[in-house]
Formats: structure tokens, sequence, C-alpha cells
């Protein structure tokens, strides 16, 4: 037989395609069933904010409720009203007003915190459930990748930072350490600890608003002026970088 009909008789093996390095500038796309998930917290969040169109966190929590509700019953409803105003983005800076004019300090703080621990566990449970498998191949640029670790790393001193920081919205910390890959222990802890400074001024300041001319009204108006000139520094700074990141 000849030898070329013999070689191609032979069987042919061929080796087996390498997989195609992964691109970071091109992720891989989540499954559907994710971006149903990351759709439905949309417009839960999205109901929750409309919902302010038919009540109000604010009225109800100064409108009579303690006189409505048994005393036992008081303090859950009040910090599950908090919460559910923070999910449906009331500022924080309103629900502790209330709660220092209508409970004083120290019932004020403890619930305003209790409120405010509530709501932030309640939007990670949110973003972390329906969110985060969808947005995760997108948190490996340079910069997304980076926070993404540090927040798996240092979880609970991340969140502490966050919580500290003036300006920074409080839901715009809870969905970005859902995203993130932080824990829900360390995230809990960190807010509640972190929140409780912020929290005082503004309970204390609505507490003794009635007496413009005392100490505590005196000493938590001047440190929320310093927390809003520090907000505004704080958005003219990350103006500033942006622009020149643009320039670049």
């Amino acid at each position: 037989m000849p030898a070329a009909l013999t070689a191609s008789a032979a069987p042919t093996t061929e080796e087996p395609a390498e997989p195609a390095a992964h691109d970071p500038q091109h992720p891989a796309r989540p499954a559907r069933s994710a971006w149903w998930r990351f759709g439905l917290l949309v417009v839960l969040l999205g109901a929750c904010a409309g919902s302010l169109l038919l009540w109000s966190p604010t009225d109800l929590l100064s409108g009579g409720l303690a006189d409505r509700m048994p005393g036992y019953w008081f303090a859950p409803l009040f910090a599950l009203v908090y919460a559910i105003g923070t999910l449906a983005f009331v500022p924080r800076p309103a629900l502790n007003a209330v709660a220092g004019l209508l409970l004083g300090v120290q019932q004020g703080v403890l619930l305003a915190v209790l409120g405010t621990t509530l709501g932030a566990a309640m939007a990670f449970a949110l973003g972390r459930g329906l969110g985060r498998e969808a947005l995760k191949p997108y948190l490996r640029g340079k910069v997304l990748g980076a926070l993404d670790q540090r927040f798996t790393d240092q979880g609970f001193r991340s969140v502490l930072v966050l919580r500290l920081l003036p300006g920074l919205p409080f839901q715009a910390g809870n969905y970005g350490a859902a995203f993130s890959g932080v824990r829900f222990v360390p995230f809990l802890l960190a807010t509640a600890i972190g929140v409780v400074p912020t929290t005082a001024v503004y309970v204390i300041a609505a507490a003794s608003a009635d007496q413009p001319g005392s100490a505590a009204f005196l000493v938590s108006a001047g440190v929320i002026a310093l927390l809003v000139v520090g907000s505004l520094v704080g958005l003219w700074r990350a103006a500033a970088a942006r622009r020149r990141a643009r320039t670049a």
C-alpha cells in the first residue's frame, strides 16, 4: 500500500483548544435569573420610594403613634417604621429629628440607632439576595475590584469608616456593602457602632430645639454645621477628581 494512503488512513488527534483567557474588560455575562432578581430589586426600591406619596414615616412617628399603641409595642413599632423609612430613602436626619422631638435624648438615640441598624439589615439582605450576583462580574476593574477586595478582607473596618464619613448617603452605603464581599455580621456591628455619633447629634439638636441657647443645642448645631461643610468639601473634591481624570 502506498505510504501516502497509509498516512491518510492513520487516525489523527487534535490538541484540545485552550480556553480563552478571561478578559477583565469584558466580564462573563450573569445568568438571566440574576438579572431578573436585580430587576425585582429595582422595582421594590422604586415601590418603597413611591409609597411616600401615600404615607409619611415622619408624620406617622410624630402623629400620636405612642397614644394609639400599647407601651410595650411602641418601641419595636417605632424602630420598624424608622427602618422602612430608610428603605423608602427618607433622609435619616429627618427621622432622627422626629426621634429627638418625640422621645428625648436617651430613648430617641436608642430607638433611632436600632431603627437605623434594622433598616441597614433589611437593605443588605435585599441587595445581597437580589443584586450581588448580577453585579459581581462588573466588580473586577482596577478601582471597583480593589474596593471589593478591601470590603471582603476588612469588612468591619471598611463599613465603620463608611458610616463615620460625613455626607455619604446612608442607602448608598447599604447597597454598596451588599454588592461587595463583606459579611453580614461585621456589616451589622460596624453600622450599629458607626451611626451613633451622627444619630446622637441630630437627636440632641431636635430634643433641645425648644432651648436654643442651651449648651446641648449649640454644640449639636455646631457639629451639624461641620458635617454639612465636610459633606460639601467632600463633594467638591470628588468633582475635582473626576475632572482631573477626564482631562488626564
